[in-house]
C-alpha cells in the first residue's frame, strides 16, 4: 500500500443532534432527491443502517444515528 493510497479520505461527517438520515441528505446532498440521497447515504454507511434498534421508549429509539458516528457522505472510492 502506497502513501497515495492512505492519503485519499472519502469525504464524511459527524451528525448533529437529532440528526435522521432524511436531515443529514438535505444537509449534504442537496442535489439529490431525498429518497435517492436517504438511499445513498444508508447503502454508505451500513456501520449505521444495520445497527440493532434501541428499545422502545428509549430516546434512540426510531433513530440509529448517534452524534459520535462517522456518516460518509459519498459512496466508497473505485480501487486504483
Amino acid at each position: 500500500m502506497t502513501a497515495t493510497t492512505l492519503s485519499t479520505v472519502r469525504k464524511s461527517v459527524l451528525p448533529q443532534a437529532g440528526d435522521t438520515w432524511a436531515s443529514i441528505a438535505a444537509r449534504e446532498l442537496p442535489d439529490m432527491a431525498e429518497a435517492d440521497a436517504v438511499s445513498g447515504l444508508q447503502s454508505w454507511n451500513l456501520h449505521v443502517f444495520m445497527r440493532a434498534p434501541a428499545p422502545e421508549g428509549s430516546p434512540r429509539a426510531g433513530n440509529p444515528i448517534l452524534p459520535s458516528d462517522v456518516i460518509f457522505i459519498e459512496p466508497p472510492l473505485a480501487a486504483a
